[in-house]
């Protein structure tokens, strides 16, 4: 019987299955790409955000704002002169003070030193307030101890009182003078925060890991424990900004802080409380600016420490 030819067998081929893309892996967000996310949908912080923004065009530009002199007056035409609300950033806006000089051109000029004080204080403030409260709160044993009894000594002084006694001990009280005088005794609220923070950190898993790696102190310090403390320090000093503001207000007013040729919103209120009755916009003007500054800055800490809190979420 003949052998019927067989066709050789073809290779199937090779079928390879169709691969499903990979679903995106979700990235993990940090405690701080959480509250920028959140500090994008709030009101308030948009708000206040807006607010300082305008304010620190301010300081940076004042020309943008006025042309007119804040330091320049015409006793003869403009004596305490009436506001004249619908010239728009003119030199007669919010009228002019006894010597004749623009009260909307002092209160754009007058935002520099105001904000000056309050943001150099602020951060001076943070700093020995926070380096105070790291080692403490790190160290623990008896030098936590000998510190925070230190702390406690200088937050029982009344922190207003306090700064009106170190103030009338210089002859001159320039900006510098006032912005030592209330880092003084402005340090203390920010060490208790920054040390209870780092007893907190401290105790946590990473932490412990890092030191069995043999980390040295430094490096657990400045790695591990400050970024994850810093949250509470930032609401705390973003809300005391507004305050040391209204200190030097306040200081100013009463006669002990800034003075006379330094422009700042304090001066110009002292200044206007002797024509209360007669021109009562020298006084109230660069008073509203003093109150929607400090609300801006604690309608942002405010905000901040919201958005910061993982219970709120």
């Amino acid at each position: 019987m003949p052998e019927t030819a067989t066709a050789a067998p073809v290779p199937a081929q090779e079928i390879t299955p169709q691969q499903a893309p990979e679903p995106k892996r979700a990235k993990g967000r940090s405690l701080w790409s959480d509250a920028w996310h959140d500090l994008r949908r709030n009101p308030l912080f948009l708000i206040s955000a807006v607010l300082i923004l305008v304010l620190l065009v301010m300081v940076a530009f004042p020309g943008l704002f006025t042309s007119a002199s804040p330091q320049d007056g015409n006793l003869t035409a403009h004596y305490q002169g009436d506001p004249n609300y619908t010239h728009f950033f003119g030199a007669d806006w919010f009228g002019y003070d006894g010597q004749g000089r623009s009260v909307w051109a002092r209160m754009v000029y007058g935002a520099r030193a105001s904000v000056l004080v309050g943001v150099l204080v602020t951060l001076f403030v943070t700093v020995l307030g926070g380096l105070v409260g790291l080692i403490a709160g790190y160290f623990g044993g008896w030098l936590d101890s000998v510190l925070s009894r230190i702390t406690d000594i200088f937050q029982g002084i009344p922190f207003l009182l306090g700064s009106m006694v170190v103030l009338t001990t210089f002859a001159e009280r320039k900006i510098w003078i006032v912005i030592a005088a209330l880092l003084f005794l402005g340090w203390t609220q920010i060490a208790r925060v920054a040390r209870g923070a780092v007893i907190t950190v401290k105790q946590s898993d990473y932490v412990h890991a890092a030191r069995s790696l043999g980390a040295g102190t430094a490096r657990i310090m400045f790695r591990h424990i400050v970024p994850n403390a810093l949250a509470p320090v930032i609401v705390v000093a973003t809300t005391a900004l507004g305050g040391y503001i209204a200190a030097e207000a306040t200081l100013s007013y009463l006669g002990i802080g800034l003075s006379e040729p330094t422009i700042s919103w304090g001066v110009d209120v002292s200044s206007g409380k002797d024509a209360l009755r007669t021109a009562p916009h020298v006084l109230i003007s660069p008073a509203v600016m003093v109150s929607l500054t400090v609300l801006a800055f604690i309608m942002l800490g405010d905000a901040v420490r919201n958005a910061l809190d993982p219970k709120s979420r």
